[in-house]
């Protein structure tokens, strides 16, 4: 009888560190991975996204509720409308290294700003990952593909580069813009240059 209650006792303390584990996971791009070896398109690629990671990461630490309200003009998105587009554009940037189609329309799932952040950075760093040491002949056969009711497009993977990984950089930009307005501005150590943030 005790070695039973000792056996559930110790599976019962390994799923509470499981989950606590599974909630405190740490976020990628705190800091930028170091830089691969060599400049194969695909790393290349994968690390143009890894900029975006890190700058996406500091640029969402610590906005409250009043960042995530905030919006330029009565007509402009809020701070949260804003971080919901760059969700669904890192998941068009997860998606066209695997040719899955987008579909069109895009409903973005209602989540927590703690869900939206942490999606959106593990989108990243997946996509990152599977370019990885990829070639060029690899990568030309990944297309950009949007898929609706009626018909199917796709595009090359240039149209990625110029537009949902450039788009991306550029509004969290706004993001970084948009929380020194209200007064919270990004952590001073961010260095986008090393990808290293002295805490």
């Amino acid at each position: 009888m005790k070695q039973a209650t000792l056996v559930l006792l110790v599976f019962s303390v390994t799923l509470i560190g499981y989950s606590q584990n599974s909630n405190t996971m740490q976020l990628p791009y705190q800091q930028i991975p170091e830089y691969p070896e060599n400049y194969t398109v695909g790393n290349v690629i994968s690390r143009f996204i890894d900029g975006l990671g890190y700058r996406y990461y500091w640029a969402t630490e610590g906005l409250t509720e009043n960042d995530l309200k905030y919006a330029p003009s009565k007509d402009g998105r809020t701070t949260l409308q804003t971080l919901e587009h760059i969700y669904g554009l890192s998941e068009s940037i997860l998606n066209a290294p695997q040719n899955t189609p987008n579909i069109r329309p895009y409903d973005i799932p209602k989540m927590s700003f703690d869900q939206l952040r942490r999606k959106t950075l593990v989108n990243l760093k997946e996509a990152s990952e599977l370019f990885l040491g990829k070639s060029a002949d690899e990568v030309s056969n990944y297309q950009v593909i949007f898929q609706t009711k009626d018909k199917t497009r796709e595009f090359p993977y240039w149209n990625m580069i110029n537009g949902q990984i450039s788009d991306a950089i550029y509004h969290v930009g706004q993001i970084v813009s948009y929380r020194r307005s209200t007064g919270n501005p990004m952590h001073p150590k961010v260095n986008v240059f090393t990808g290293k943030t002295v805490e």
